[in-house]
């Protein structure tokens, strides 16, 4: 065989890899999208009407269980190649971040409900072209969930998803936690997250340490001239040494902000910060959120790194504002990492109404940080 030949078959590096174009054409809008987005509205305006006379207090829909808010800092990395110097990563630099770490469902009650979990950061003091909507601010959220792949596929789904979590809110703690156990044995069964449906990830998610978690945007985004989906992984050496330890709720209602506010305390957390680039619109759909894109063809590139000091996270007066005054929205971003598909266009209507709504609810007045002095100790 020649050595052109020998050359041509050989494994490619990151730097030969095809990555797709953003453009407008990645994006395929249902005639009937519209509608199905009110709809979703309606159904999680409906919940937070049932959540406020429930708890006599605004709680959100989703992500509703506070189990930490950390204050800390992103580092965007030097010298990263081209393909990587997008939006937010173009330069290096140090931003100040909060962080909100919390259930991903609404459930308040208890943690024996054990679906994934989430992590939203939001990075202050952003330069560059906002998003309509967020135009003349200076911050920009990412919103995350463990689970590589969202629980619906597009808004349709999403929509059929709601109108299920409505009536499930009234389902007893018990029931939903024998959901929670035999989704977990399933998974078991089949060997890894992913395997399965994105619906069994959701519902039979293991029980990890929030800090030991890796967090993924699950959806698409735009990432400067490309496509990507973002991953939030831990490394701290402390961190990683608890990757194999579960949590019991049994002797805790509390367990995962118990295991999140005590490991701050007495640890500083790390994560990197990365992304998986498109590089075949076909295995890697912007407009279906529950496929999770193959790391085989795309490995993830890391971009930044996450860090949080050791810190009291459930101060009063931090908690009060995080949970009441703050909203992590995938609205509000800049320009060039706009979230993508038919759950983002979702998303992006219907944060930013349902976050007004309980704001007004709970009183408080609807304002993004400027500078972290913004957020109390």
């Amino acid at each position: 065989m020649k050595a052109r030949d020998r050359r041509r078959r050989a494994p490619r590096s990151p730097a030969d890899l095809s990555y797709v174009r953003y453009s407008s054409a990645v994006e395929t809008i249902d005639a009937d999208e519209n509608e199905t987005i009110a709809q979703i509205l309606a159904s999680q305006t409906r919940l937070h009407g049932r959540n406020l006379k429930i708890f006599g207090r605004p709680v959100r829909a989703s992500h509703g269980k506070l189990h930490g808010a950390a204050l800390g800092e992103l580092e965007v990395l030097p010298n990263l190649p081209p393909w990587l110097r997008q939006g937010l990563f173009a330069r290096p630099a140090r931003y100040p971040i909060v962080a909100r770490l919390a259930n991903v469902p609404g459930e308040i009650a208890s943690d024996a409900v054990a679906t994934q979990r989430g992590l939203s950061f939001k990075v202050i003091g952003v330069p560059g072209a906002m998003l309509p909507g967020h135009a003349g601010e200076v911050t920009q959220d990412f919103v995350l969930d463990s689970g590589p792949r969202f629980a619906a596929g597009t808004a349709r789904q999403f929509l059929a998803n709601h109108r299920a979590l409505e009536h499930g809110s009234q389902i007893p703690d018990g029931v939903k936690a024998a959901v929670s156990t035999v989704s977990r044995a399933g998974n078991a069964a089949l060997g890894t997250i992913g395997a399965g449906s994105a619906l069994l990830d959701f519902f039979g998610h293991p029980r990890v340490h929030p800090l030991a978690e890796a967090y993924f945007s699950q959806t698409p985004l735009r990432f400067g001239d490309y496509i990507a989906k973002l991953a939030v992984v831990p490394v701290g050496p402390a961190q990683r040494a608890l990757a194999d330890a579960t949590l019991d709720s049994a002797s805790d209602a509390d367990v995962l902000r118990t295991a999140t506010v005590g490991y701050l305390r007495e640890h500083d957390a790390t994560f990197d910060v990365r992304v998986q680039l498109c590089t075949d619109l076909r295995r890697m759909p912007v407009e279906d959120a529950s496929v999770a894109w193959p790391e085989v063809e795309s490995p993830y590139q890391t971009v930044a790194r996450l860090r949080f000091p050791r810190q009291d996270a459930f101060s009063a007066a931090r908690r009060a504002y995080v949970d009441e005054a703050l909203s992590f929205c995938v609205s509000h971003s800049l320009a060039a990492h706009r979230p993508l598909g038919s759950v983002n266009r979702a998303r992006m209507r219907a944060y930013p109404e349902l976050a007004r709504i309980r704001r007004e609810a709970g009183g408080h007045a609807v304002r993004e940080p400027r500078v972290s002095a913004d957020v109390p100790t």
